[in-house]
């Protein structure tokens, strides 16, 4: 226990640091996750051909190379942002493009004559997205969709080698002033348990309250 009580602020803002990279890099992928899903089902070929090369570089891409072509890529082109910002960008985009297939698969369990019916009423195709397929589609995807963003929190411990603070990191520190390894280890699992149960317990509420009964 020492090794928490004697560095508990150290822990807290590891902690802290990580719930803040996976809240914000969440709603990015969420965002993107969501504007790709409806390129990839648009009637548009060239919006389709820009979803599928989306995902498609970014599923084949690891996610730490992504990191160094975000962190050390982007100064060169003259947008210099605070490593948290940069982190931020490499997880939220890495992870839209999982979002992005679950949203396109829960679109594909809507029936096609909800579309078309909603056509026929002269509804365009943004309206009939977001008006008649995309709530159908999102509560199928509720339990996909929280355990990409589980999937998220525990990705950004790549980040802690970006100079980023998050939990991770923290171990270098503790392990300079002679802390057992082992224990730092074990505090710091706890803490992203903390992290994903959180997100397994929001999106169980979600799914009972929203979900399609099976």
């Amino acid at each position: 226990m020492d090794v928490l009580t004697k560095n508990f602020s150290l822990f807290a803002k590891g902690f802290l640091g990580t719930v803040e990279l996976t809240v914000y890099a969440s709603l990015l992928a969420l965002a993107l996750g969501f504007l790709m899903a409806s390129f990839r089902v648009a009637p548009i070929r060239s919006l389709r051909a820009l979803g599928t090369v989306w995902v498609t570089v970014l599923r084949n891409t690891p996610l730490t190379l992504l990191f160094f072509a975000v962190v050390l890529g982007l100064p060169r082109f003259g947008l210099v942002l605070p490593f948290q910002l940069f982190a931020v960008l490499a997880l939220g985009c890495y992870t839209s493009a999982f979002i992005c297939e679950v949203l396109r698969s829960g679109i594909n369990t809507v029936p096609r004559g909800q579309g078309e019916a909603a056509r026929s009423l002269g509804m365009r195709f943004g309206q009939t997205l977001g008006g008649v397929v995309l709530p159908q589609a999102f509560r199928t995807v509720i339990p996909p969709i929280g355990s990409t963003l589980i999937a998220l929190a525990k990705n950004s411990a790549i980040a802690g080698a970006f100079s980023v603070t998050e939990l991770l990191g923290t171990y270098k520190t503790l392990n300079e002033l002679g802390y057992s390894i082992i224990w730092t280890f074990v505090w710091i699992a706890v803490g992203y348990l903390i992290i994903t149960l959180a997100i397994s317990a929001l999106f169980n509420i979600m799914e009972k309250r929203w979900g399609t009964a099976r």
